[in-house]
């Protein structure tokens, strides 16, 4: 809803029958030591218990691997601004993720509760037989009473291909397992109409309705610290799962027992998804983290797109990237806002060779007959 419009009932994280967690390394680090919270995990090891005792499965993505293992290596940032090199995120990573599963495990061993650590990449969730296998290791994880802890495997994900923050990694865990409720715990207690640390003036929105550009106009920059989110990637989180149906909820993580809190009321900002459901497809392309390239479309497709039609060549009239056939591509406009994204039916040098072309062309043009649409509506989802 727009900031200052009458609000409706909220929702509960009582409702919620498939929730996941992300949890920054602001929360779960001590900075000034470099050492895990313990007192602050034990409480949030309890809210998943009472979770659990609810009926609820719950899906921890936690961060903090690199923030552990670069004190215990005596790893330094370079600098004001400037953090670790590649080489030295992915060593304190693998020696932080040790850390880290060990900590979550003896916080959980209390209640009896098994813990299960899963390590993905960018690529994990790009591509879709491995997006698949992951979604039916989570499943089988939650069937076996099971709670996941899920990170991004920094010390293989190279600086092209890392999420870069774990908002949006938790939203396509969420679109993966199906889940119900994001929960994003944070440094804030949800969206204001500016930065409140600098706008004293700027009002909190408990409920968003619709990503407009108004609510994404209140996006800010991430603040200095280990976090490398920002409301900016909590935004981005809420387009992904959104468009999987999955509502989403910011919230302030910082005093113990996040959950329980958040269950009795406290305030937050709540995202809610569209009413109509995407295919299990359509909900995998729209969560697309990074295209592979972009088509640029004139006046008459777009139109054509929004009453449900297929983007044929005619309509397209530029190719930006190195994309192969099968791969995820923005839909712009010619002012170049993105307005869909969808699977391509051609690899680029192909797709140039057809621009503004008619589909009885395509095969006199490219020596074989391809399909007639260069974007199949069934393979693209509209912003």
């Amino acid at each position: 809803m727009q900031a200052g419009a009458q609000t409706p009932a909220l929702p509960t994280l009582r409702q919620g029958k498939r929730i996941v967690v992300k949890i920054g390394s602001a929360l779960l680090v001590d900075e000034p030591t470099g050492d895990v919270r313990r007192a602050w995990l034990d409480a949030l090891a309890d809210d998943v218990a009472d979770a659990r005792a609810a009926g609820q499965h719950v899906v921890i993505v936690s961060s903090g691997a690199i923030a552990l293992g670069r004190r215990h290596l005596g790893l330094q940032p370079r600098g004001i601004g400037r953090g670790l090199r590649l080489e030295e995120s992915q060593a304190a990573a693998a020696t932080g993720q040790i850390r880290l599963a060990h900590a979550y495990q003896e916080a959980h061993a209390r209640h009896g509760i098994t813990v299960a650590q899963l390590l993905l990449t960018l690529e994990d969730t790009e591509d879709r037989r491995r997006h698949l296998n992951a979604r039916a290791t989570i499943d089988q994880l939650l069937a076996l009473r099971a709670v996941p802890v899920i990170n991004e495997n920094d010390t293989v994900a190279t600086a092209e291909i890392r999420f870069g923050d774990n908002d949006r990694l938790a939203a396509r865990v969420a679109q993966m397992a199906s889940a119900d409720t994001l929960v994003l715990l944070s440094d804030i207690d949800g969206l204001y109409s500016a930065n409140p640390k600098v706008d004293h003036a700027a009002r909190h929105v408990p409920l968003v309705e619709e990503l407009t550009p108004e609510i994404l106009a209140m996006a800010g920059e991430a603040l200095p610290g280990f976090s490398k989110g920002g409301m900016v990637t909590k935004l981005a989180a809420a387009r992904i799962a959104l468009a999987a149906g999955c509502r989403m909820v910011i919230a302030d993580g910082h005093r113990p027992r996040p959950l329980a809190r958040l269950a009795a009321g406290e305030r937050c900002t709540w995202f809610l998804p569209p009413a109509e459901p995407m295919t299990a497809r359509k909900r995998w392309i729209a969560g697309s983290v990074q295209p592979a390239g972009a088509l640029v479309l004139d006046g008459g497709a777009i139109g054509a797109l929004g009453s449900g039609k297929s983007l044929l060549p005619a309509g397209v009239t530029g190719a930006e990237g190195g994309f192969a056939r099968g791969d995820c591509v923005l839909l712009k406009a010619p002012d170049g806002r993105v307005v869909g994204r969808g699977l391509v039916a051609y690899d680029a040098e192909d797709a140039r060779r057809i621009l503004r072309r008619r589909s009885a062309e395509i095969e006199t043009i490219l020596g074989y007959r391809g399909r007639e649409e260069i974007v199949h509506r069934d393979d693209l989802v509209l912003e």
